[in-house]
Parts: C-alpha cells; structure tokens; sequence
C-alpha cells in the first residue's frame, strides 16, 4: 500500500486541486510513490475542524499518514463584528486549537511528518472589489479581513511550529516578498492564483524534501514497465516496491 499524505485545511486547501492547485502539484509529483489526499473545507475555521479530526485521523489507524500539512488562519482571523464575524476565532484560541490537532495527530503516529501552513496575506482592496463584483451596492464598507491581523495568526502559527519542534511555511511573509503579490498570487484578494499556488507548491515541496519525503527517493509502487520481461511478465511481481 502506498503511503498516504493529507492536506487539510480550509478552502485554499479544498482549492488545491483544482488545475493549476497545489495539491494538483503534489499528486503528479507523488504519483505512483504516495497517495496525496485533500481534506478542505471552504470556510472552516480551527475551532469547527477540530469536529473532524477524529473522522479523518481514527486513533488506531493502522495506516495512518505519513506526512499531513495543517493549512488554517484564513477564516480564524476574519474580524469580529464584520461581515465574515461568525468565522472569526481569537488568536490564542487558533494557536491553542491548532496544538490540539498536532497532539492529535502524534497520537495516530509519533513520527508523522507534520507542516503548521500559516494563512498568506490579504489584500483588502481585492477583497473590496470582489465583494462588490458580487453584492454590488449592498457589498460590505468595511474590510471583513485585513493584512496585518492576518500577519499576527502567522506569527502565531509559526511561533506555535518553533515551541514544538515542527516545521512551517510562513505563506504570509513569504508572498510579500514579492513586489506586486496582491493581484500576482491572490484571485480575490484571499484566495490564490496559479502563480499563488505555485508557491505553495514550491515550500510544501522544499519542506517535505528537507524532511526526508522526496519523490526522487522513493520507490515506485509496483514494477517501472521498463522491468517488465514481455516473455517472463511475473517474474517482476515476485517482489513488490511496497
């Protein structure tokens, strides 16, 4: 059986495999090696997604992942008493939720390669423009979310990976390195683009690859057809890669 690796996450996770996504990404590169399976849910915070953790993660699995990504923040950080208000979690009750799921997930399998995602930034004018692409007259006047409260979830998140030894990727400063990213990597000033997604793809790669979980190094599942004796078909199924 092959391995399997789960990203879960909200929407930009249930996004992910889309064309052009980031999952898409991980499962052609993953292909024949490991199952890559998305488990996203569109505006989910962290305090509704601890519901499923015992769904998607059974403790006693005796195939449990090997390596999961944890991508929540987006929806925490929506601000109290705007329009996104019923999302919004307090931070410290993200980072105590987000620490849940980490226990929770050492406990299906103490060496499971796990990856804390922070949300990446936001642009309020995109944001602003599609909510009035959308709502016209009656769209919000006030930012539902904004850059800089988003940036302390990341902090966060990141602080949270560093006191527990796991590794993160801070989408939040990594995209804003990058002159021009409000329209380059974000579709509607949250969610991203092609090239947003791109560089999701790039981090959570270089992540997996620093932590020993390259595709390069891993064996395929069954036989490459270029070991397989046309004459003497069965003899390259006697032995399974996995």
């Amino acid at each position: 059986m092959r391995p399997q690796i789960v990203l879960f996450g909200d929407s930009i996770t249930a996004q992910s495999f889309r064309s052009g996504g980031w999952g898409s990404a991980l499962v052609d590169a993953y292909s024949r090696k490991a199952d890559v399976v998305v488990r996203g849910y569109g505006g989910y915070n962290t305090r509704w997604a601890l519901f499923l953790l015992h769904h998607i993660f059974p403790l006693g699995s005796l195939t449990p992942p090997v390596a999961t990504t944890i991508f929540f923040g987006a929806n925490d950080a929506a601000l109290k008493g705007r329009t996104s208000d019923r999302q919004h979690v307090p931070v410290e009750e993200y980072k105590n939720n987000i620490r849940t799921m980490v226990q929770h997930l050492k406990k299906c399998s103490p060496t499971m390669l796990i990856v804390l995602v922070t949300p990446p930034p936001v642009d309020e004018s995109g944001r602003q423009s599609h909510a009035e692409s959308i709502y016209g007259e009656k769209a919000m006047k006030e930012p539902e979310r904004t850059n800089e409260t988003t940036g302390i979830y990341a902090q966060h998140c990141v602080a949270l990976a560093e006191e527990l030894g796991l590794r993160s990727i801070n989408l939040w400063s990594k995209m804003q390195e990058t002159d021009g990213w409000q329209k380059k990597y974000l579709s509607d000033g949250l969610h991203l683009t092609p090239e947003g997604n791109g560089v999701v793809y790039g981090e959570v790669s270089r992540v997996f690859r620093e932590a020993w979980l390259s595709p390069d190094e891993m064996p395929f599942d069954f036989p490459h057809h270029s070991q397989i004796d046309g004459d003497n078909p069965s003899k390259a199924f006697q032995e399974r890669c996995l």
